[in-house]
């Protein structure tokens, strides 16, 4: 039935997040907020639609290009096995193998090294361009935050994806309208969102970033259209799950305490 499959992304979903709460509190480091809005997204992705480069060396690529989230990147390969949960504890500390920003091949599942924002969509046209040229039939998946949308050279990639018909590319924006200094639309406003990304060439489709069905049945059909690049404009919250982080802009750089720990995990738990 639909709602046991959605019932258990969704428990893996609290499982993951209770993982980058201890994560960001244990190593005092920032992005806890960015890390929380974009689990459901990465659940979706690497329990249910993407096919395993693990199993098949020609499966699916991902690209964390919201380098500064990979907390919950690291605690979503942990879960689906490409390493210990154990690991980790090794999150942002000193002599650590998980750096705060992702880093390529720092462990199985982290191909790109990103946090400098606005590159992630240019690594993964490069991608789909030798996908083509080799006849592999694998998909790039590229998570982008919704403040890295200011960048410039994303607006660039866009045009150059829709120019050479890349629809093995499938652009993610995490549209929790919160980055580092503000909100979005007082920051730099980026509306109409959907829009701008058909102007330039683009197959849209907007949902619930939380919402696992709607996640699932879109990305299931991707490309949206023949010879066109996709990109979903997923609506979150930053801090999904934890009250009293949802969408405060303090949490960008904030740190939970002990007590707020232990305040996060008990709200994270299956009803």
């Amino acid at each position: 039935m639909q709602t046991n499959r959605f019932d258990h992304l969704r428990k893996i979903s609290i499982d993951i997040r209770r993982s980058v709460v201890r994560m960001h509190t244990r190593a005092n480091s920032s992005h806890v907020g960015s890390a929380l809005s974009c689990v459901d997204i990465l659940v979706a992705l690497f329990f249910e639609i993407m096919k395993s480069k693990q199993k098949c060396g020609n499966g699916d690529r991902f690209i964390l290009s919201k380098g500064h989230a990979v907390s919950a990147l690291y605690a979503t390969l942990a879960k689906s096995g490409f390493y210990s949960e154990r690991l980790l504890e090794e999150y942002c500390v000193d002599g650590g193998r998980l750096p705060g920003h992702a880093k390529a091949n720092c462990v199985a599942g982290i191909e790109i090294s990103t946090g400098s924002l606005g590159h992630g969509l240019s690594i993964g046209l490069g991608m789909a361009l030798a996908a083509r040229h080799d006849k592999y039939d694998y998909r790039i998946f590229v998570l982008l935050s919704d403040g890295e949308c200011d960048e410039g050279s994303i607006w660039e990639a866009a045009l150059f994806a829709s120019h050479h018909k890349l629809d093995n590319v499938v652009g993610i924006v995490d549209y929790n309208k919160l980055q580092a200094f503000g909100r979005t639309n007082e920051v730099l406003n980026l509306e109409p969102l959907a829009d701008k990304w058909r102007a330039f060439g683009w197959s849209v489709k907007e949902i619930d970033g939380h919402d696992f069905g709607q996640i699932l049945c879109t990305l299931e059909s991707v490309p949206f259209a023949k010879d066109r690049p996709s990109v979903v404009i997923a609506h979150t919250i930053k801090g999904k799950g934890v009250s009293f982080i949802e969408d405060q802009l303090a949490w960008h750089y904030k740190s939970p305490n002990q007590s707020e720990l232990q305040t996060a995990l008990r709200e994270l738990t299956w009803a």
